[in-house]
């Protein structure tokens, strides 16, 4: 009797684990049949100028190249509109280097000024810098984060940014990924991930007033 019960008990087991597993396929098993949610919307944004940074992000070479990256060079007359009508304003603007290389390897369409801040990182722009504190000296509260790669230094510049206390707008014409879902993973990550929801505004440069 106590057989029959262990084996029956084994069985149910047995059989919700199965039944559990057909219905949880993984995301590879699932990879061609999944679909991109609709598209976020853009905002029209009025930013404070005076606590307002722009937030120039690896846009040396390399990464941003036409041969390793095209779809970079391919912003940066967006990026430098954005950054033009910036300076005119007179906001407070950052530059960051992403690999081992120099402020000579920045486009000289959009070259740092001599007082331009500029900081050497990876991913996260935030770690160990002083940018967190460079930011909060000039009484920055809000951060504009253009640059290469999307799913790279945007992606975790602006999500830490967040998380450090600073709302964050996001020119998608500034944005670039060695590939289109490179930047539409970002846009929807910065959009839904925790805690960034409310804090993260899209727009495109030409919005920004």
């Amino acid at each position: 009797m106590q057989t029959f019960r262990f084996t029956f008990i084994s069985g149910l087991i047995g059989g919700a684990l199965l039944a559990g597993n057909a219905l949880a396929a993984d995301v590879i098993t699932d990879w061609a049949s999944v679909t991109a949610p609709p598209a976020p919307k853009l905002e029209a944004v009025t930013p404070d100028i005076k606590t307002t940074a722009l937030l120039m992000l690896d846009f040396n070479s390399p990464p941003c190249d036409a041969e390793k990256r095209p779809r970079c060079v391919a912003t940066i007359p967006a990026v430098k509109a954005l950054l033009d009508k910036a300076r005119a304003k007179g906001m407070f603007v950052v530059y960051t280097l992403g690999g081992a290389t120099s402020t000579a390897s920045i486009d000289q369409r959009i070259k740092p000024n001599e007082t331009d801040p500029v900081f050497s990182s990876g991913p996260d722009k935030f770690l160990n810098t002083d940018l967190d504190k460079t930011l909060k000296e000039h009484g920055i509260k809000t951060v504009i984060t253009v640059g290469t790669v999307s799913n790279g230094a945007v992606l975790y510049t602006a999500s830490e940014a967040v998380f450090r206390g600073y709302d964050v707008i996001v020119p998608i014409d500034g944005c670039s990924a060695e590939t289109p879902f490179g930047e539409q993973m970002t846009l929807w990550q910065l959009t839904s991930g925790p805690r960034l929801p409310g804090h993260v505004k899209l727009t495109r440069g030409e919005m920004i007033n």
